[in-house]
């Protein structure tokens, strides 16, 4: 297995790790979790037993990844950004058997400092703003900022903001790779050619 492990790192036994990753100064992956290739690790990363981890996610520095915590291929996690699995913690009271699952889609993006309450889903390409607190389930593409989020725009998948009404019937075009993409309602759709006028 060709994956890039710093001497201060913990890899546990039973960790599936995937080919072309790079795990960096004190990370710990506990034995249960499951990660793609070419995925990158920051310092002092944490990753729980129940954790699925796609392939090409950059997860930077001070994250922990917890238990139920799902990532699909090429997410970014953004440093010191959060999640949770327990809705409402109390440190007298165990609530184990009641994490959330938490599921983030391929191409999300989330911004440093921000944080994922658990039990939503974030749907293909959102775009989670810096300090954002995610409390309910993000749309495809949507640009969410704030506490709690609100979203305030639309983000291509290479992650240019589209000039685009937030619901309504509009089209738009990615200035950096000429993709074309269709608002209908409050739902945005990537194209393979521009859609008939």
């Amino acid at each position: 297995m060709s994956v890039t492990v710093h001497p201060t790192a913990i890899i546990d036994p039973g960790a599936q790790i995937g080919d072309g990753s790079r795990v960096w100064h004190w990370v710990h992956i506990s034995g249960g979790a499951k990660i793609g290739r070419d995925c990158s690790f920051g310092q002092n990363v944490f990753v729980g037993n129940r954790v699925v981890i796609g392939n090409n996610c950059k997860i930077q520095n001070n994250v922990s990844v917890y238990d139920n915590v799902t990532l699909e291929d090429d997410v970014f996690c953004g440093p010191s950004m959060v999640f949770t699995n327990v809705y409402n913690p109390r440190s007298a009271v165990s609530r184990k058997d009641e994490y959330r699952n938490t599921l983030v889609k391929r191409g999300v993006t989330l911004g440093a400092n921000c944080t994922i309450v658990c039990g939503t889903t974030l749907g293909e390409y959102a775009f989670v703003a810096a300090g954002a607190v995610i409390n309910r389930d993000v749309k495809p593409y949507a640009l969410m900022a704030g506490v709690p989020a609100k979203q305030i725009g639309w983000m291509s998948q290479y992650g240019e903001k589209l000039d685009l009404p937030l619901t309504g019937t509009a089209t738009a075009t990615c200035a950096a790779t000429g993709l074309h993409y269709l608002l209908q309602n409050d739902t945005l759709t990537a194209q393979e050619t521009p859609p008939c006028k």
